[in-house]
């Protein structure tokens, strides 16, 4: 071949190769730009949403078709359940502790200036109350007892052993137990006492109870339990309906009953505010269960305010 046209031939393969290595660059900028849109229009397909809960996002691994069919199959959350409301009792005001029970038994009245009195409720309704006196020992955990196992009962406090502290039963109020009678002083020769005595008694404790509690008194319990004509007559002028005794009681640690061995339908039974308290109410729900009894506020059987 000439001279001259070797070089020419040299020269054009040497201005070709620059251009296909251009093109092919060209073309692949062209694959990767064309793989990132696709990418992005993908992933922008699905529309967030700053209401979307947490079950509606799906796994990055999975495809957008899946994505989208999890999203709308995912089971609706659960409709929490209200709360019940506690049922009022339309007599007394309070939260009812009868659970629908119909009382067949009403508290007698007054009758000829003397309140009457209780030691049972004659009834064969399964029920029993617990009535807990006097307020010397006071402990948080005999309150957190009783709530614990869902138990109202009624507390005869006396001054003498509440004066120090009479705020200190405002927990149990709260917690819808109620606060009665059981005199200033605690005097166990009460039956000794004239009239205006045990009037003086009952009368100011009535008030003080009122005064500190917001609700006036409307049984009374002698100190001791014993009872007199005079009694009920002061205890009716001071305003109260009943004396409140009983025939059964929960005491060191076991159950002391006057009438039988069993606890029976309407027992009152007695506590007190010691240091067996724990030991007291245990003996005292053994008995309960054993006779499968309800215990309900006294109150709330008598529909006394």
């Amino acid at each position: 071949m000439p001279r001259h046209l070797d070089s020419s031939v040299s020269k054009s393969r040497w201005i070709i190769l620059p251009l296909v290595a251009v093109f092919l660059v060209v073309i692949g900028l062209g694959v990767w730009w064309f793989t990132v849109a696709s990418t992005t229009s993908a992933g922008t397909n699905t529309p967030s949403s700053p209401l979307a809960s947490a079950g509606d996002t799906a796994s990055p691994s999975m495809p957008a078709a899946q994505k989208t069919s999890t999203a709308t199959t995912a089971p609706p959350s659960a409709t929490p359940t209200p709360t019940p409301k506690p049922v009022i009792n339309p007599q007394t005001g309070r939260v009812d502790t009868l659970d629908g029970l119909v009382p067949d038994y009403v508290l007698p009245p007054i009758e000829n200036g003397m309140v009457p009195v209780l030691t049972k409720i004659p009834t064969e309704q399964k029920v029993v109350f617990l009535t807990i006196d006097d307020g010397a020992v006071k402990r948080d955990s005999d309150l957190a007892l009783l709530e614990q196992h869902g138990i109202k009962a009624s507390l005869f406090l006396a001054n003498t052993f509440i004066a120090n502290d009479p705020g200190f039963y405002k927990k149990y109020t709260a917690a819808g137990h109620l606060i009665e009678n059981h005199t200033m002083s605690h005097d166990l020769g009460f039956l000794k006492l004239g009239y205006a005595a045990q009037k003086a008694e009952i009368c100011g404790m009535a008030d003080f109870e009122e005064a500190q509690y917001g609700r006036r008194p409307v049984f009374f319990r002698p100190p001791g339990g014993p009872y007199s004509q005079t009694t009920r007559k002061a205890a009716a002028d001071c305003g109260l309906k009943a004396i409140v005794d009983w025939e059964t009681k929960a005491n060191a640690g076991g159950m002391d009953y006057q009438v039988g061995a069993t606890l029976r339908p309407g027992d009152i039974v007695l506590m007190h505010f010691r240091p067996e308290f724990p030991a007291d109410l245990n003996a005292f729900m053994a008995a309960q269960k054993a006779a499968g009894l309800k215990v309900v506020l006294l109150e709330d059987y008598l529909a006394t305010k």
